[in-house]
């Protein structure tokens, strides 16, 4: 009998990718209750603007953009995201504190390589965004959980999080607007997060892939930028992909002090060598051109969240818990079977779809994420007949 070859223990202790799971269910569906209803993975239920398109399709045939770039992206895209982030959080960014990644996700994993080493903890708000902790299980750091009530609109707590940091803490991630409960952080509860990080020495990760989707607002979502300290203590993270329906690119960035930069040069090099090209292009002009097309996109995401709090709120059993940007984070009835059982039979008896809350971390196992802004209207008013039709 042959002997299987070793493979690594950290990637072996990570858990399986949520989504796939999830979707998997789906092929024991047979078709009872209508199609399927997906509300797994969060991508923009509506087409990415047609002027946006074309400068994509057209990026993607250029031989230039078909060869190596800088490592940290076209300086273009650099200057123009660091301009966006000044009118946002009124802030004196510049294209030198900017990195341009393939995606959002390797962003946060680069950022890890960086800041910390194995055996060190980060610090997540639970429920937590499962790719985090799947990606600090591979490097060999820890997840420690920062538990949220379900009665505080799943807020973190600076208090909570001041208690259980340890000497192994290297760095506190916060994700506002929230993956997966669509909690959003008032700024000054931001800024004592920002003042317990810098007191303890320990980094703050703020990810911010959503932040297009918050109601307009004369003042920004936090003043972080504005402490000229920031990029000693601060690595903020983005994402072009939900904001301008280009996900599939996979186009994200990082903002961050020099000493982090030169850093971050070496695992740029490494991990990406480039951003992908091709979409670079059109999201410089996407960036100044398509502020009123992602306004548009927030009064239909504003839409979709109000449907469904007005349908799934009128059931007996059910109980929304956080809804917000993209998200329903939603509480199993009392009695009824765990989550994970529940959100199989969901899948295959009734054709819903939805990601269970042990995915998101330790005690959720009464919750369902529903990704509401996936799909349109009709779609949505069907969801409190599916919930009521589960055996």
């Amino acid at each position: 009998m042959a002997m299987s070859l070793p493979l690594s223990p950290r990637i072996r202790a990570t858990v399986a990718a949520p989504i796939p799971t999830a979707k998997g269910w789906a092929a024991r569906y047979d078709g009872r209750a209508g199609p399927i209803i997906d509300l797994t993975q969060a991508v923009p239920g509506y087409p990415t603007h047609p002027e946006l398109a074309a400068r994509l399709a057209e990026g993607a045939g250029d031989p230039i953009q078909a060869r190596y770039g800088t490592i940290d992206g076209d300086e273009a895209l650099r200057s123009a995201l660091a301009a966006d982030i000044n009118r946002v959080y009124q802030s004196d960014l510049s294209a030198g504190d900017v990195a341009i990644t393939a995606g959002a996700n390797l962003a946060f994993t680069m950022a890890m390589t960086v800041l910390c080493e194995p055996g060190d903890q980060v610090m997540l708000p639970v429920p937590w965004y499962f790719n985090n902790a799947m990606a600090l299980t591979m490097q060999g750091l820890e997840p420690l959980p920062l538990p949220c009530r379900p009665e505080d609109g799943f807020i973190p707590d600076p208090e909570i999080a001041a208690a259980l940091m340890t000497p192994r803490t290297r760095a506190l991630v916060l994700i506002s607007p929230n993956n997966p409960t669509g909690a959003i952080y008032p700024p000054e509860l931001i800024a004592r997060f920002a003042a317990l990080c810098k007191e303890r020495g320990v980094w703050l990760i703020v990810d911010e892939s959503y932040r297009d989707f918050l109601p307009e607002s004369a003042s920004p979502p936090h003043t972080l930028f504005q402490d000229p300290d920031w990029r000693d203590g601060i690595v903020h993270l983005y994402s072009f992909s939900k904001a301008y329906c280009v996900a599939g690119h996979r186009v994200g960035a990082m903002a961050c002090g020099p000493a982090v930069r030169t850093e971050l040069n070496k695992v740029l090099d490494t991990m990406q060598i480039c951003p992908p090209r091709g979409p670079l292009p059109g999201l410089t002009w996407a960036i100044d051109n398509l502020h009123g097309w992602k306004a548009n996109n927030r009064a239909i995401i504003a839409e979709r969240a109000r449907l469904f709090r007005e349908g799934v709120g009128q059931l007996q059993n059910w109980r929304i818990d956080a809804l917000g940007t993209y998200f329903a984070y939603l509480r199993i009835p009392e009695g009824e079977r765990d989550a994970m059982a529940t959100g199989e039979a969901l899948a295959t008896e009734c054709g819903l779809l939805s990601l269970v809350g042990p995915f998101f971390g330790p005690g959720q196992d009464r919750h369902l994420r529903l990704a509401f802004a996936n799909v349109g209207l009709d779609a949505i008013a069907e969801v409190p007949a599916r919930l009521r039709a589960l055996k």
